[in-house]
């Protein structure tokens, strides 16, 4: 992270001296550094502290401990040197099941405190160990079911079709996240990469540690959950089954809640399902780990509250990360960095038949979600919505993500400071999903 941080500023100063647009090289710098911390960082901090608080309930009620029991010998593999009973394991699984229903607001705050539930098991802190670096680039590969803000461009253009790239997005993602987890595997070998083994003083402090955690948050006991309890979470989960099966049988109502979609053109069980998931899935989260944790006698409030304070410590030590990420970001597309690698790569991208018209959207896509919904946009208005050009680029935009917003998010909750084979395995995937993109959409679009 720290030759290409330094690249992305010294290239943009050198490149806004040479093309004149040192002042725009500032303007970028200066909005970056707002936005990082008024349009990401403080909206932040309300999102971190609901969903902190609904995990302190989940970890406190034994939930997570259950969850990841379900999934066990997949996480196991994924993550060898995390204790299976571990916390992590749970808050990871929540994490990538809400990637999947593409509930951003609740997957950032979850997988950060993922990401602290693993700072928790390090014994090198400010080094990202390999259970770090694999869920940081399951997160930039994460499959998602439905990529609504593609479709809800593409609808919103005059699409006869916007949910024509929810398949592609979704084989372009999956393969992305097998070639992500491959990768990440390989690369935690590599000599240059390889963690030394711990020393005897380092094992040493780390017992220390974790038993002095261990003596300072000893386990509750949790009531035995009744017979009566089992009772009322069972009519719980049916009212939200009803829920579920009303919007599939009368989806006038259903698509009420996504009037971005008209009911014509996404009248497949495929999407309808998933919608409804997505609908249900946040009311039933928040109200679910209160109710068990009440049923399990827990004090709800008082553990919300407690697990609610930590957003805001979190998002102290986030800001530092988000603004020299994003300013350096900033600074490169303001000197027309990205332009000029767009010219450069055009030709050689033919030969491969990459569509050149894509690179923009390829370049900007693991450096700025606000960047690549522009340039996505534009393409769609310029190209048309139902354009094969943008159909890709739609696919390309659901099957990516951010890899140095995540990066910054993520690593800096936690203050990794040398971030290892995470970036390089985290821009594979990137790569790999648009390669991906592009043969599908070929293929099904011609």
């Amino acid at each position: 992270m720290n030759y290409i941080w330094l690249g992305l500023v010294l290239c943009a100063v050198l490149l806004g001296g040479a093309t004149g647009h040192l002042a725009d090289v500032t303007k970028g710098a200066f909005d970056m550094a707002e936005t990082a911390v008024m349009k990401v960082a403080l909206p932040l901090i309300g999102v971190m502290a609901l969903w902190l608080g609904i995990m302190r309930l989940a970890e406190k009620s034994g939930m997570v401990q259950v969850l990841a029991r379900m999934l066990r010998p997949i996480m196991v593999w994924l993550f060898p040197e995390v204790p299976p009973e571990h916390p992590a394991m749970g808050s990871m699984i929540m994490n990538v099941a809400a990637n999947m229903l593409g509930l951003s607001n609740a997957a950032t705050p979850l997988g950060i405190r993922a990401m602290k539930n693993l700072e928790s098991l390090n014994p090198r802190p400010g080094t990202a160990t390999n259970a770090m670096c694999t869920f940081l680039v399951i997160n930039t590969a994460s499959v998602q079911l439905i990529p609504a803000t593609a479709v809800a461009i593409l609808a919103a253009n005059g699409s006869k079709d916007p949910a024509a790239i929810i398949v592609p997005a979704l084989i372009a993602s999956a393969i992305a996240a097998m070639a992500a987890v491959t990768v990440v595997k390989l690369m935690e070998k590599l000599p240059m990469f390889r963690l030394p083994p711990l020393t005897e003083e380092e094992k040493s402090k780390k017992r220390e540690e974790v038993k002095a955690d261990e003596e300072a948050n000893p386990p509750v006991a949790v009531a035995r959950l009744e017979w009566w309890g089992k009772a009322a979470l069972a009519l719980y989960f049916i009212f939200f089954a009803a829920l579920f099966i009303g919007w599939l049988i009368f989806p006038d109502d259903f698509l009420a809640q996504f009037k971005f979609l008209p009911f014509e053109q996404t009248n497949t069980l495929f999407v309808k399902v998933v919608k409804s998931l997505s609908i249900v899935s946040v009311p039933l989260l928040l109200s679910f780990f209160p109710l068990y944790a009440a049923l399990r006698r827990i004090r709800v409030y008082e553990e919300f509250v407690e697990g609610a304070k930590e957003g805001f410590q979190i998002i102290i030590k986030i800001i530092p990360n988000l603004v020299a990420i994003l300013v350096a970001i900033g600074m490169f597309r303001g000197a027309g960095g990205i332009d000029i690698l767009t010219n450069w790569l055009k030709v050689p991208l033919a030969y491969v038949h990459f569509p050149p018209e894509l690179l923009p959207m390829a370049l900007i896509r693991p450096l700025s979600g606000s960047g690549s919904l522009g340039v996505f946009t534009e393409m769609v208005q310029h190209y048309g919505a139902d354009n094969i050009l943008s159909r890709t680029a739609g696919t390309i935009y659901g099957s990516t993500e951010t890899t140095f917003y995540v990066l910054a998010v993520y690593f800096g909750a936690v203050s990794i400071k040398r971030a290892r084979h995470a970036v390089p395995a985290g821009l594979v995937a990137d790569t790999v999903a648009i390669i991906a993109s592009v043969t599908v959409c070929k293929l099904m679009f011609g």
